[in-house]
């Protein structure tokens, strides 16, 4: 991981989230000068060398807050869930996330933040048999994904309106991840999106084990370390604008994930049962990644086996005890 970000002042909104909590380690690692915005949650981990500001970024007022003394700002909070919720009630991520990432690049502008890094989705892309590259947004969406992947479209809309009509005072980088996971991932059972579901349902040994759909669902997963060090490379980019798609760029049918997962937790003795009642999402995804590998001179280092497996070790020394609760 490169060093180019040692003393850099650096705000990282949704500080107690998956995202935000892996990325504070690695900015840390680097030696840059990082503060965590927090807001109802406390922080996952606790580090003398972060400063952590609690703060509402539905308030422009604590926007200002946040985004004082700030050389890089990444807008890593979000409202977001799972499958169940997004199901139930699709406009639950409207109105918060795009009232959040209006406001907080507002703030960045008028305190002189140099650049402001989007967290988006890869939900902007329509469906499509083919690997979408980041010119292939359409203003289609798979039909369970069209509130949030509008919501995320048009916010990405805003970062590029900021950016291209501020003088050359604010760059902006765009990030459409793949299907993360790993350490600091929402296991619960309300939050929990596939690969953190199925892990926790392993260890608990559910049996039959239930899975949603039909488990030909196909993705693209990446290891939140990886994500991370393309994350942070991508902030010394110097483009006014760049939009990356940072994935694995190799998609793998659910049914795998599934074996992975039963393996690492010695699970395979448990009845998998599939239940298409159940709301699943779309059912394939391919993720070009080339744009990311070339400008960032980047490659994925964790294949899926690798990293279910590190996802597991760490829920069990760290989470195995809450989950008997």
């Amino acid at each position: 991981m490169n060093n180019n970000l040692k003393g850099k002042r650096i705000t990282v909104a949704g500080a107690t989230g998956f995202i935000g909590t892996n990325l504070i380690e690695g900015l840390v690692s680097v030696g840059a000068i990082v503060r965590g915005v927090i807001h109802e949650k406390s922080p996952q981990i606790i580090n003398s060398q972060v400063e952590y500001v609690k703060a509402d970024l539905m308030h422009l007022d604590d926007c200002h807050e946040v985004a004082v003394n700030t050389d890089i700002f990444v807008m890593a909070a979000a409202n977001s869930s799972g499958a169940a919720v997004m199901a139930k009630n699709p406009l639950s991520h409207l109105a918060p996330n795009v009232v959040m990432n209006a406001l907080t690049l507002e703030a960045c502008l008028l305190n002189g933040v140099k650049k402001y890094c989007f967290i988006s989705s890869n939900t902007v892309y329509p469906y499509s048999e083919a690997a979408m590259s980041e010119t292939d947004t359409t203003g289609e969406f798979f039909e369970s994904y069209r509130v949030v992947g509008d919501m995320k479209l048009f916010s990405e809309r805003m970062v590029r309106n900021f950016c291209e009509f501020s003088n050359g005072a604010m760059n902006g980088v765009i990030i459409r991840p793949g299907n993360l996971y790993g350490p600091f991932d929402k296991f619960s059972k309300e939050e929990s999106k596939v690969i953190p579901a199925l892990i926790r349902r392993a260890i608990e040994r559910e049996n039959p084990f239930i899975v949603w759909g039909d488990g030909k669902d196909i993705k693209d997963f990446l290891y939140i370390e990886d994500f991370v060090e393309a994350l942070i490379r991508s902030l010394n980019l110097d483009e006014p604008i760049m939009t990356l798609n940072i994935a694995y760029g190799e998609s793998v049918v659910l049914k795998k994930v599934i074996e992975e997962i039963l393996i690492a937790t010695n699970s395979s003795d448990l009845h998998i049962k599939f239940d298409k009642t159940k709301p699943s999402m779309i059912p394939k995804r391919l993720i070009n990644n080339e744009l990311a590998r070339k400008k960032l001179s980047w490659e994925p280092k964790y294949p899926l086996n690798t990293g279910i497996d590190l996802t597991v070790k760490w829920y069990n020394k760290n989470l195995i005890l809450e989950s008997q609760l």
